[in-house]
């Protein structure tokens, strides 16, 4: 089930990551080597906090995957369940290379530097995660009432999603971190267009 974060991760430290720490070219030509980031970074802080949602993101589609035939909503959340997956593993391979453990005893999106006012509750550790008894409710549906109640933690997981991967790419200072985050602003901004018309089709309408 979990062969995309192992594999992506595998990528991570094999093959994309040495761009992580490559600094760029001097004037004279020759190449120089950026200082990993470090414990309270934006890039550490971003790495772990990400990981954390896409991680719950990936969950949610494992739910419904079992609890609809529709083959739209099936796609979405293979398409999710993939791409968060490899992204998540990628992360977590950057955070092994830099020698930092992959989560820290830091209030969530303390990395943002804006005094982010979101309080963690019922699981719910940033802004657009899905709470417990959320998670606990999806479990419990099926067919038609699944999928709408997907699609509504999910617009919200994406919206949440956005906001914190704008974040960081507003102060990135690692180039392909940087990179990651902003296909993750268009691919997940994207996915809200469509999730919206998903439930319009379904006659319904985001929760918030």
């Amino acid at each position: 089930m979990w062969w995309p974060a192992a594999l992506a991760a595998t990528v991570a430290l094999c093959l994309g990551v040495p761009a992580l720490v490559a600094g760029g070219s001097s004037a004279s030509g020759t190449d120089t080597v950026a200082a990993a980031p470090v414990d309270g970074s934006p890039e550490a802080g971003f790495a772990r906090d990400m990981s954390i949602h896409h991680q719950q993101a990936v969950d949610l589609s494992f739910i419904v995957r079992d609890r609809t035939t529709d083959t739209a909503v099936r796609n979405l959340a293979f398409d999710i369940i993939n791409t968060q997956a490899n992204q998540r593993g990628m992360m977590m391979g950057w955070l092994d290379l830099w020698g930092l453990t992959p989560s820290s005893a830091a209030k969530p999106m303390a990395w943002m530097q804006m005094g982010h006012s979101y309080e963690p509750h019922d699981g719910s550790l940033m802004p657009g995660m899905a709470t417990n008894t959320q998670l606990d409710r999806l479990r419990g549906l099926s067919g038609r009432e699944a999928e709408v109640f997907y699609l509504q933690l999910m617009l919200d997981h994406h919206k949440g999603g956005v906001e914190m991967a704008q974040g960081y790419v507003d102060l990135a200072k690692n180039e392909s971190e940087k990179r990651l985050a902003l296909s993750m602003v268009i691919g997940q901004t994207s996915e809200i267009k469509l999730i919206t018309e998903m439930l319009a089709e379904r006659g319904a309408q985001p929760a918030s």
